[in-house]
C-alpha cells in the first residue's frame, strides 16, 4: 500500500516542478526579447531614442516628441537619425531622406524646411531609421536615456526572475500528508493484527455446553 500510493503521489509532486521551470525559461526568453529590442546604442544596442527639439519636423513631430529608432540603412522616404561628420558627434539630427545613397551620401531635409540639409551623412553616419513616434514622452528624457536607469531595471528583473517564490518553499502541510499514508497503514495494519489475536487465541472465552433444565 505505501509503495502505491508513493507511486501515485510522485507524478503529482512533479508536475509544479516542471512548471516552474518551464515558467523560469520562459520567463528569461523574455526578457532577453525586449532587451534585444529595448537596449539602448549608447550601451552597444540598436535602439536610439531621440527627443525632438525645433519646428524642422513639423507637423510629423514637435518639440518634446520621442522619436524611437532602430539601427539599418535608410531609404528615400524614410526619417533617419543621423550625426553629421562636420560637427560635434554627440549631436543628432532627425530629418527625412529625400535622396542619395549610403555610399557618396544621403540627402536629407526636414518636413517643414524649404532647403536640403548641409549635410551629406553616408551609412557609417546613419544612427537608425525612426520606427515608433510617442508624442510629448521628452518630459521623461532624462530618465529613458539615462543608462544607469537601463542598468537597473535589467539587475531587477534578473532578481525577480531567480528570487524564489512562495510556492518554491516547502510547506509543514507537505511534510505531513506526505507522512500521513503510511502512519496511517502502520496503524491499520495493527489493528488488523491486534484484531486477529482477538478473535483467534483469546481462551477467556467459557465454551462449556450450557446445561438446560427442562423440569417444570
Amino acid at each position: 500500500m505505501q509503495e502505491a500510493a508513493h507511486r501515485t503521489s510522485a507524478p503529482a509532486s512533479s508536475a509544479p516542478r516542471v512548471l516552474r521551470v518551464v515558467r523560469g525559461v520562459l520567463g528569461w526568453v523574455l526578457l532577453a526579447a525586449g532587451l534585444w529590442l529595448v537596449w539602448p546604442s549608447s550601451l552597444g544596442g540598436c535602439t536610439t531614442l531621440t527627443v525632438v527639439s525645433g519646428h524642422s519636423m513639423e507637423p510629423t513631430y514637435y518639440t518634446g516628441d520621442l522619436v524611437v529608432a532602430r539601427c539599418g540603412t535608410p531609404k528615400v522616404g524614410d526619417v533617419a537619425v543621423y550625426r553629421p561628420a562636420a560637427v560635434d558627434r554627440s549631436a543628432r539630427i532627425i530629418h527625412r531622406v529625400v535622396g542619395g545613397d549610403g555610399a557618396t551620401g544621403w540627402q536629407l531635409k526636414g518636413d517643414n524646411n524649404t532647403y536640403a540639409d548641409p549635410f551629406s551623412p553616408t551609412n557609417a553616419d546613419v544612427v537608425g531609421v525612426a520606427v515608433l513616434h510617442i508624442p510629448q514622452l521628452g518630459r521623461l528624457s532624462v530618465l529613458l536615456l539615462n543608462p544607469w536607469l537601463w542598468a537597473f531595471a535589467v539587475l531587477a528583473a534578473m532578481v525577480l526572475l531567480i528570487w524564489p517564490s512562495a510556492e518554491d518553499e516547502p510547506h509543514d502541510d507537505d511534510a505531513g500528508a506526505d507522512a500521513a499514508p503510511s502512519e496511517v497503514a502502520d496503524d491499520v495494519a495493527e489493528v488488523l493484527t491486534v484484531g486477529a489475536g482477538d478473535v483467534a487465541g483469546d481462551d477467556s472465552v467459557d465454551r462449556r455446553p450450557v446445561a438446560v433444565d427442562h423440569a417444570r
